[in-house]
């Protein structure tokens, strides 16, 4: 597989969420460069990235390894998107483009249509579509940098089941973008919140203290005081 140079941290991030690198696995610059297609010096390059992003840890007398996270830290990661996603919805009923509100407009047609025909793999990866440009609309690099890393972590450590109503769930988005049309920042960090909190339920943890055990992520604790989905 030759790839070019510039995309050998993607695909390397990529074979490490789909498992193709197990956790504590060597990644050795020479059998990447091979896979790839590519020299070492640019594998050299994506393993350092890798390893700032939390993907790859550098070890003694073993080199790169792929990272082994513990069941805290994916526990954390969860709590993070929930605090970010939230406050990315509200920045973007600030400073949301038409073209950005074209995009997700489209998309929640596009899955509320998918949703009632019950096309669960359409759902995927249309969800994470409409997240990436929910971000890209708060006008924040940095924050669109930061929830894409987070998703690509939550993926890689986490399981998602099909939300049990894909109806109501992309109802809720068609509520997030609502509010972001209409410059509310309030009520689309209320939705986008209470959004994130009811898809804690369908992570379940890829790997845990008892070997390959899987347990799903509870709710918080915490009540959530979320205005009603209904105007």
């Amino acid at each position: 597989m030759r790839i070019p140079a510039h995309s050998v941290c993607t695909a390397i991030r990529d074979d490490i969420v789909a498992g193709v690198y197990e956790r504590g696995s060597r990644l050795t610059e020479e059998l990447l460069a091979r896979r790839y297609g590519v020299s070492r010096v640019p594998v050299r390059e994506a393993l350092r990235t890798l390893e700032a992003e939390g993907f790859v840890v550098t070890r003694r007398h073993a080199g790169a390894c792929v990272a082994e996270p513990t069941e805290q830290e994916a526990a954390d990661l969860l709590e993070m998107r929930t605090l970010l996603e939230p406050l990315g919805a509200a920045r973007a009923a600030q400073r949301r483009t038409e073209a950005h509100l074209k995009v997700l407009r489209g998309l929640v047609r596009l899955g509320q249509e998918r949703a009632r025909r019950g096309n669960s793999d359409d759902l995927r990866s249309l969800g994470g579509w409409f997240h990436e440009t929910l971000a890209q609309a708060s006008g924040s690099p940095a924050m669109t940098s930061m929830l894409t890393q987070l998703r690509h972590k939550i993926a890689w450590m986490y399981s998602v089941e099909a939300p049990v109503n894909p109806v109501e769930s992309w109802t809720e988005h068609g509520a997030i973008v609502d509010a972001v049309a209409r410059g509310d920042g309030e009520r689309a960090r209320a939705m986008t919140a209470l959004h994130t909190e009811r898809a804690l339920s369908a992570h379940r943890l890829r790997f845990g203290s008892g070997g390959e055990r899987t347990e799903r992520v509870r709710n918080s604790q915490h009540a959530v005081n979320m205005p009603s989905l209904r105007h």
